[in-house]
Formats: C-alpha cells, sequence, structure tokens
C-alpha cells in the first residue's frame, strides 16, 4: 500500500475533526521503528515494523481528537509504538530460551545488590550464573528485546490470561493507572541513576541523544556489538531495581 492511499484513508477517517496529513508524519513511524529495531533480534526487519507502524499512524489519525489538548506526533508516537509492539508479541519475536537467559540474569543482578549493597560488576554476575565473562556477554546479545512484555509470560501455562482478554478500552482514562504512571517514572528515574556511569551513558546517547549502536560505539571506543550487550546489561539493571512494577 502506498502512502499516497494511506493519506486519502487517514483523511476520509478523521472527516469532521480536521484532517491530519498521514504523509507528512511518516517519517516519524521510521524514527520509532529505528529506535526499537535495535533491541530486537536480527530476525526483525525494519520494514515489517514500518508497515505495522503505518497502519498505527493511520488508526491515530481516525482517534485523533484535536479537543484533547494534545500535539498529534505525541498521540500517534504511542498508537505506532502500541502497533508494532502487538506485531511483536503475536509473532513470538523472543525465544523462550532468552526469556528464562534475562530472568537469571536479573534475579542474580537482584541477589548482588542485596548482598553488596552496590551495582554488580560484569565479571561479579558471571561468576554468580557459573559462566566465563565472555559466556555471560554473548548470553546479554542473546537477551536483546526482552524489556517487552510478552503476554505468553503472563502465567504458567503460557497462556494469555483473562486480564489479558479483557483489556479496558485504550482511550478510557484511568485515575488509579495515571497515579501508578507517575510513580513508576519516579521509580525509573532512580533505578537509572543508579547504574554506573558507563551504563547511564549509554542510556542517555540511546534514549536521549538518540544515537544508533554505532554512533554510541564510535564514542564510547568499542564495537557495535559491544554497545549492545552494554544496553542489554543496562536494562537487566534497571529491570533488577524495577521488579516490583513488572
Amino acid at each position: 500500500m502506498t502512502l499516497p492511499s494511506l493519506k486519502r484513508r487517514a483523511y476520509a477517517s478523521t472527516l469532521g475533526q480536521g484532517e491530519i496529513d498521514v504523509e507528512a508524519h511518516a517519517p516519524l513511524v521510521k524514527k520509532i521503528a529505528k529506535l526499537l529495531i535495535a533491541r530486537l533480534p536480527a530476525s526483525v526487519e525494519l520494514d515489517d515494523l514500518i508497515q505495522v507502524g503505518i497502519i498505527g499512524l493511520i488508526e491515530a489519525a481516525r482517534q485523533f481528537d484535536p479537543m484533547q489538548g494534545v500535539q498529534f506526533d505525541t498521540f500517534a508516537s504511542q498508537r505506532i509504538r502500541g502497533a508494532m509492539l502487538d506485531e511483536l508479541r503475536r509473532e513470538d519475536w523472543l525465544p523462550r530460551q532468552a526469556r528464562r537467559q534475562a530472568k537469571q540474569i536479573e534475579d542474580a543482578i537482584h541477589q548482588l545488590e542485596q548482598r553488596e549493597g552496590r551495582p554488580p560488576l560484569e565479571s561479579e554476575i558471571a561468576d554468580f550464573l557459573g559462566l566465563p565473562q565472555a559466556e555471560y556477554q554473548d548470553m546479554l546479545g542473546e537477551c536483546k528485546g526482552v524489556s517487552l512484555q510478552h503476554f505468553g509470560d503472563l502465567d504458567d501455562d503460557g497462556e494469555a490470561s483473562d486480564a489479558v482478554t479483557n483489556v479496558a478500552d485504550d482511550n478510557a482514562v484511568d485515575p488509579l493507572a495515571s497515579l501508578a504512571d507517575g510513580h513508576f517514572r519516579a521509580a525509573l528515574v532512580d533505578a537509572i541513576k543508579a547504574l554506573p556511569e558507563r551504563d547511564q551513558l549509554v542510556m542517555a546517547l540511546y534514549y536521549e541523544q538518540e544515537l544508533n549502536l554505532k554512533e554510541i560505539g564510535a564514542v564510547l571506543g568499542v564495537s557495535e556489538s559491544r554497545v549492545c550487550q552494554l544496553h542489554s546489561h543496562a536494562i537487566a539493571r534497571v529491570r533488577a531495581k524495577l521488579r516490583e512494577w513488572l
């Protein structure tokens, strides 16, 4: 489907609320896809994410209400990313072995932090897991992307729970969820501040400066694959800090 046809569909769907130029916002889809794919296995194709993201953009154009006082880019970003994540969940993009490995890493980090009272070194985590450091770093690479929640993880049978099949309307405002979101953001900021300096730098370069892995590698003087490992390590540290939320 071409962008002009997508644009016409979006115009038709927003009739009465003001026209949204989907073509003009298409670069937003590509930007989100590139940020997301850096955290996913090589089997995931960028073009597939962009295609799904365009569908999310059209849906955002159809649902957008300018009277709510929200910028369209902000509103659309949530819908685009949500569409991409939903597709990844449906495709079961991450093997269960990688999920188990990620859980082992998070548990190790949590236990070592409780015992030592500080963020553990990579070598300490590897020793705790009974692995050579090089093998532990390979495990980090395999766990890339595990920060996305998978519906199949919600119960022991690998099936989505009833709570998932009865999800509330995405457009509904939940005051309790809004309050919890504020607390979560504060906890997330604290977790990032507690990271070692190098991990904080990786997170800042990736999420704030929006550098890709190759560019971050140039800044740090390491390979792109090493940046991938450092990013996975930082994510594992943050998730270990946010266990009560996750």
